[in-house]
């Protein structure tokens, strides 16, 4: 038997127009933050060839840390990964950091159980050739150690069946970013990732959202 489509918590009645509204006005912001990434990693993975000779500045660990980036203990589940994602890769925004310096100056954020993980990852290679790893892999790294394959597997279902309980959009939202996270294959590009969106929401502002062309 195929598993029970999840919902979200109940919240109260809101009107047609209403809700109408607050897809329009919500739904590019709140999947802004992914697409992002996802166009930042599929240009990262297409730049093999030689860097142009006009790039920009590199940043520096000092001004990495000026932005303020969260630490990562790994001790306190998944939604603490999730944030330090997301904060790290603002931080990088922020900074202007370039992809060769991104893991080193990640790893300078993780400490406790984090950190004695990250050394064990450096030392077969060598702490230098272990920076050299693009960002999208370490995250994986990351999400293998401290969510492993069955809890992501979980996450899955969760994410397949995800929908929107009553009219409580930003409940349905603020999941649907942490399970995009956890399960990046099941939403490899910004198509996909509308896709499943708007297989979540109710039928009476699904057609509103598609026709929209967001």
């Amino acid at each position: 038997m195929a598993p029970k489509r999840t919902s979200t918590s109940a919240a109260p009645p809101m009107t047609q127009a209403a809700i109408k509204k607050l897809v329009a006005d919500s739904v590019s912001a709140a999947l802004e933050a992914q697409a992002a990434t996802m166009a930042n990693t599929d240009n990262t993975n297409r730049n093999t060839g030689p860097r142009e000779t006009s790039v920009a500045r590199k940043c520096s660990y000092k001004e990495f840390m000026s932005c303020q980036p969260f630490n990562f203990k790994g001790t306190k589940g998944t939604v603490s990964l999730i944030r330090w994602f997301e904060r790290t890769e603002s931080v990088f925004l922020c900074s202007n950091c370039t992809e060769d310096c991104k893991v080193k100056f990640a790893i300078g954020t993780l400490t406790e159980e984090a950190l004695s993980w990250s050394n064990s990852f450096a030392q077969p290679t060598g702490i230098e050739e272990a920076y050299k790893i693009t960002w999208s892999d370490f995250k994986k790294l990351l999400i293998k150690k401290y969510y492993p394959r069955t809890e992501v597997k979980k996450m899955e279902v969760e994410f397949y069946n995800l929908t929107i309980k009553g009219n409580d959009l930003k409940t349905y939202i603020r999941r649907f970013q942490e399970l995009a996270i956890l399960c990046p294959t099941m939403v490899p590009n910004s198509e996909k990732l509308m896709e499943v969106f708007i297989r979540g929401l109710p039928r009476s502002i699904e057609g509103n959202v598609t026709s929209s062309k967001p």
